[in-house]
């Protein structure tokens, strides 16, 4: 006999359907997986079996033939487990399951037969409800994370004694539901506030700028001047997800397993901050089993390299396709994978080895050979790529001592707010929504220049040495300062803000 169970694959950010085929048939005892298994498919036969027999059930003693169709596509991971066990348990006769057209499975069996937590859950639900399913099987712990998808039930399975008993007229599993509006509605809880950091006023107000666009920021300053502090309090600032972004984001940290326990979506933008050890593999994915990596995880959100000389060169450069384009791509001889990456990239770091290079309250110690072969560690095309260079100076004692607090968070998110309000109704129809996205006939049409604008570019230009792409970040910038200013055209004052955050690079790289 032969039974079709439906599953989901993932290529990426997307799902694809698996017909999984299970033919039982009379001869020797044989089991065969076809349809290009990887390792962890091949190996489900062992769990299966194991899994089946300590569940009260018989494996049947024939010639089983599982095909994975499509039959050219790699199928990879564990999550097979459950709808290969439910093809044999159909074909065998133990099992009936009504409508099974309409149901779609998936989960990694344990030997006792319970079902472990998969990863990917999410976009695998969405990609059922797309194809027209009405039903989903997969593990309990992943059950609340598929069921912020509306208009497919979702039924969280224990093990497979109680989906033998679902569909064998015993206990039913209950169907899981939840408001995924209503979990979104939750407001974000952060436990950082601009309020808290003293002094940085300058700091503070090139990071309020970077976030009402969306742009790029590097920090240079010496040790203990509250880079990293100042990096941290970034999300606090940053317009809340909406629901479509949350859900993507959602997605991408599903593939990769890092959705917390107990939360089916992510609710806040992602703050990362990888290691300066971590490879070029690690910041933008890949691996035999391609997987999104820090970038991606970063979507909609902040990915923070703190010491950024510290990072290898080859990990560093590979970011600047990504940060040009917003995905990463990674082909390998299974496929080509695509994951977004839409990321406000900060970056922080020392002017040189020891830390005090400008630095007006200690001394240097490095000379200019160490200086400028520390320095040479960030390419001039990586440079390009990050629209503000600020310096963060130590902070001095009277600072430090006084009393009153700065201005919170939530009062620069206001006006945060208020400048992306402008932008998304400016470039609404055209696919953009924040500054930073602007593409150069866009630019040309909404970052237009007065006579008096277009001389002062022309003198920056051409005295510190720009290049197109710098060019035509500074008018990105200069939109942005403008929107905070609630201004319709680009003005002189906003310009020349504009130009003083690309200045730095010729005050270090020279």
């Amino acid at each position: 006999m032969i039974a079709k169970v439906n599953s989901i694959g993932l290529r990426g950010i997307e799902g694809y359907v698996i017909g999984v085929e299970a033919d039982i048939s009379s001869g020797l005892p044989q089991w065969e997986i076809v349809g290009l298994p990887d390792v962890a498919v091949k190996e489900s036969k062992e769990r299966i079996r194991s899994a089946v027999k300590n569940s009260s059930f018989l494996m049947p003693n024939k010639r089983m033939v599982i095909n994975l169709a499509p039959a050219d596509i790699k199928k990879e991971g564990a999550y097979l487990d459950l709808p290969i066990a439910v093809g044999i348990l159909i074909g065998s006769e133990q099992l009936y399951v009504p409508e099974l057209e309409d149901c779609v499975f998936m989960g990694e069996l344990s030997l006792d037969g319970n079902l472990r937590r998969i990863r990917g859950a999410l976009p695998m639900a969405v990609t059922a409800y797309q194809k027209g399913y009405k039903k989903i099987f997969l593990p309990e712990e992943n059950a609340k994370e598929a069921a912020v998808v509306e208009g497919i039930e979702v039924y969280g399975v224990r093990d497979i004694a109680a989906l033998m008993a679902h569909f064998g007229g015993g206990n039913k599993i209950n169907r899981t539901m939840i408001d995924a509006e209503k979990i979104f509605e939750t407001a974000a809880n952060y436990t950082v506030d601009f309020a808290d950091v003293k002094g940085q006023l300058e700091a503070k107000r090139a990071l309020e700028i970077a976030a009402a666009g969306g742009h790029n920021i590097l920090l240079i300053g010496p040790p203990g001047s509250g880079k990293t502090m100042l990096a941290q309090r970034i999300p606090t600032i940053l317009p809340e997800l909406t629901f479509d972004e949350a859900l993507e984001v959602t997605k991408i940290h599903s593939i990769a397993g890092s959705l917390l326990d107990g939360k089916p979506m992510v609710m806040q933008r992602p703050f990362r901050s990888p290691h300066h050890t971590v490879s070029a593999v690690g910041l933008t994915g890949g691996g035999t089993n391609p997987k999104p990596g820090e970038i991606s995880l970063s979507h909609y959100g902040v990915l923070f390299l703190d010491e950024l000389p510290e990072f290898r060169k080859d990990a560093l450069e590979v970011l600047r396709q990504p940060l040009e384009d917003g995905y990463v791509t990674i082909t390998r001889a299974s496929g080509t994978y695509a994951y977004p990456c839409n990321v406000m990239l900060v970056a922080s770091m020392n002017p040189c080895p020891c830390g005090f290079y400008g630095d007006r309250t200690h001394k240097c110690s490095c000379n200019s050979v160490q200086i400028n072969r520390y320095l040479g560690k960030i390419s001039g095309p990586l440079l390009d790529r990050i629209d503000l260079h600020i310096e963060v100076p130590a902070v001095p004692y009277e600072e430090l001592e006084h009393k009153e607090k700065g201005e919170t968070s939530s009062e620069i998110k206001t006006r945060v707010n208020r400048a992306r309000e402008i932008q998304i109704e400016r470039y609404r129809g055209t696919g953009v929504y924040s500054n930073s996205d602007l593409t150069a006939p866009l630019i040309e049409k909404f970052c237009g220049l007065g006579p008096e604008e277009n001389a002062l570019l022309k003198e920056a230009f051409e005295s510190l040495g720009l290049s197109a792409r710098a060019h035509n970040r500074i008018l990105k910038v200069a939109r942005t300062i403008a929107d905070l200013d609630e201004s319709v055209e680009i003005q002189a004052q906003h310009l020349a803000e504009a130009i003083q955050y690309r200045s730095l690079d010729r005050k270090f790289w020279q």
